[in-house]
């Protein structure tokens, strides 16, 4: 997976069917769903594959409770059964993990614990474990680090997590296994027209800095957060202004050791005193507290948390666990934007405002998505295609290719299931590819728990890695896990990254990086 390689096919004269702008969840899945039933794809990312919102989520793959209360089933029963598909395409990345609801009055545990009765219902088949009354005794069995105080009981249910950068990095490699051509660190610098009908676009390589020209039947605008910079790119090629579609809203969560909450089981407030969830979430080894709901006005690459925010969590955790923890137990803060619809016309709240995506094309063809969330990206692929194909932009071809589609690395469907996402990092990550890394020059040296010197190797060999940041960020998730060892073995990767392409690894920028997602902000931060 040479890059020069890749760039060479890019320079290709050629008319692909589809090109993807964005490399996040919806991009990769709308690309590997369109390779899949056939048609060329090729897929344009301007930083790094789900180097945004697609490696910042909560890593939960749910159907959505709260969608429950809100009385949206079909949403409900869409995710569910996305949920299981992940779940058995990617088993080496996804697994089922047990929440425990804790119920300090007594009328909480029949309340949330009938609901989530009616959400086993829904799931049928697909369900992960049965939900069950617990009284005080199992409850504490299950989180014994959870607040005794005040307690009566709780509700154990089930629902999956995952590792969600190294699920886009399975997506994006299971793309170009089906035929698709992705790119990463190529920003599409404008949209090419004709006669107001759009035909491809220009893209820069941002390591070089060459420029290509890539011709499309159809453009797909999958870039999160950021669509609507894309789509006044694609009026301004018309000489027409457009309104807005996105309303961002950032979610901040916040990294502590284990031991605050030791066991298999997360934590799951549904209502904190201000109305909003906190999560306890078990992943890779560590406590992932959060998260927010905070209104943006701006869309940074890097968004950092206000002191409120930070605060808000770790005030929520300190009224549920038996220890509180601390700035100074905090491993890693890192920020999430989500790309919420906004109604047209509609100066919603963000907490009100719809998660669910929408799709819709341009009066050039400029097909934009937008909304969603990651358990749904497959389904959401499915619904971009469909109507590419409904507005004359693809020949029709069948959907429900990707729905048994294994993901590469997934291990053969007989074999035992694995530790998941709930244990330490280590090779059993790769699935399938274990073997392969086994092979890799520095398989024995580990650099940090978790990480050794092949998986560099291997992340720059076959997963697009290009960066430090690249490796430790998103190919092992070392930064959002425990920042300071991140900054701490970052030199060694970057000697080995720079062995393996030739490249400057951009050393510095990470370690800057790494610094922010230590700091905790002043009351003045904003």
């Amino acid at each position: 997976m040479h890059r020069a390689q890749l760039l060479a096919r890019l320079a290709e004269p050629h008319t692909w069917d589809l090109a993807v702008v964005g490399g996040g969840a919806t991009g990769l899945g709308v690309a590997l769903d369109a390779a899949a039933r056939g048609y060329s794809v090729v897929l344009l990312e301007s930083h790094d594959f789900a180097g945004g919102t697609s490696s910042r989520s909560t890593k939960l793959l749910h159907g959505g409770v709260r969608y429950l209360a809100q009385g949206n089933i079909a949403l409900v029963r869409e995710a569910l059964h996305e949920r299981s598909t992940v779940l058995a395409n990617a088993p080496h990345l996804a697994s089922r993990l047990s929440f425990i609801m804790p119920s300090y009055a007594w009328w909480q545990t029949p309340f949330y614990g009938i609901g989530l009765k009616l959400y086993d219902l829904l799931a049928g088949r697909a369900g992960l474990g049965d939900t069950r009354f617990l009284s005080r005794a199992e409850a504490l069995a299950a989180l014994p680090r959870l607040q005794a105080q005040g307690l009566s009981g709780g509700v154990q249910y089930w629902d999956g997590q995952f590792d969600d950068a190294r699920l886009a990095i399975a997506l994006a490699r299971t793309a170009a296994r089906e035929g698709a051509l992705l790119l990463n660190y190529c920003p599409v610098t404008a949209l090419l027209h004709e006669n107001t009908r759009l035909v491809g676009l220009r893209c820069r390589d941002a390591i070089v800095g060459q420029t290509y020209e890539v011709r499309a039947r159809c453009v797909v605008n999958a870039t999160g957060v950021w669509v609507d910079g894309l789509r006044q790119m694609d009026g301004a090629g018309q000489g027409k202004a457009v309104e807005p579609m996105v309303a961002p809203s950032q979610g901040v969560h916040v990294v502590v050791d284990r031991s605050f909450l030791p066991g298999e089981h997360a934590l799951l407030v549904p209502k904190t005193a201000d109305g909003r969830v906190l999560f306890a979430v078990p992943w890779l080894g560590k406590l992932v507290l959060g998260t927010t709901d905070t209104p943006r006005s701006d869309l940074p690459r890097e968004p950092r948390p206000l002191r409120a925010e930070l605060d808000f969590i770790l005030g929520e955790a300190a009224r549920y666990l038996a220890r509180a923890p601390s700035p100074a137990d905090v491993l890693s803060i890192w920020v999430g934007l989500r790309p919420l619809v906004r109604p047209a016309g509609d100066e919603a709240d963000t907490g009100s405002i719809s998660r669910e995506h929408t799709v819709m094309v341009g009066a050039s063809g400029l097909v934009t998505v937008t909304g969603g969330k990651w358990t749904t990206y497959r389904a959401m692929a499915e619904d971009v295609l469909e109507r590419c194909m409904r507005s004359g932009l693809l020949p029709q071809r069948s959907a429900g290719v990707s729905d048994c589609l294994r993901l590469v690395g997934a291990p053969p469907a007989e074999a035992p299931a694995g530790p998941g996402v709930l244990a330490a990092p280590g090779a059993h990550l790769y699935g399938a590819e274990a073997s392969v890394l086994a092979g890799l020059p520095g398989h024995g040296e580990e650099l940090a728990p978790g990480l050794t010197v092949a998986m560099v190797r291997f992340a720059a060999r076959h997963e697009y890695a290009l960066t430090v940041e690249d490796v430790l960020a998103r190919r092992s998730r070392l930064l959002f896990l425990d920042a300071a060892l991140a900054a701490n073995v970052a030199p060694a990767v970057a000697r080995i990254l720079e062995q393996e392409t030739g490249r400057d690894p951009a050393l510095a920028a990470f370690q800057a990086l790494a610094q922010d997602y230590l700091r905790w902000p002043s009351e003045q931060d904003a």
